[in-house]
């Protein structure tokens, strides 16, 4: 159960670093060599994690244009070292689902990749 709880505790800074736009509390989550890949709008999107972490710093927050945090884990495996998460992400007038792949490196918990997509809610 261990495992759970840290993973749970990891999902909270994720969905608090993209709500408050704290670049710094996200890139604690993310492994350095992360993959972002996804869609937006039906367009093709990938991104290091310093041009994701540059994009999330001067962009408007959701907690700043007065959002209602509405993020959630929808899900959650684990199996040994690696976890996934799918994860809905409301947020800037979009219905990000995520798909998170992590990892455990001896130490903590940490998002490999993040694979996601816009869609209706």
């Amino acid at each position: 159960m261990q495992a759970q709880e840290e993973i749970e505790a990891l999902l909270r800074r994720y969905f608090d670093g993209l709500y408050y736009g704290d670049a710094t509390l996200l890139k604690s989550v993310f492994h350095p060599q992360v993959q972002l890949i996804g869609d937006v709008h039906g367009a093709p999107y990938q991104n290091s994690l310093q041009g994701f972490l540059d994009a999330v710093s001067s962009r408007e927050s959701p907690h700043q244009r007065g959002e209602e945090f509405q993020m959630e884990a929808l899900g959650i495996e684990v199996m040994n070292q690696v976890a996934y998460v799918k994860a809905r992400c409301p947020m800037l007038g979009f219905y990000h689902h995520d798909y998170l792949s992590l990892v455990h490196d001896g130490e903590r918990w940490l998002i490999t990749k993040k694979i996601f997509t816009h869609a209706a809610d």
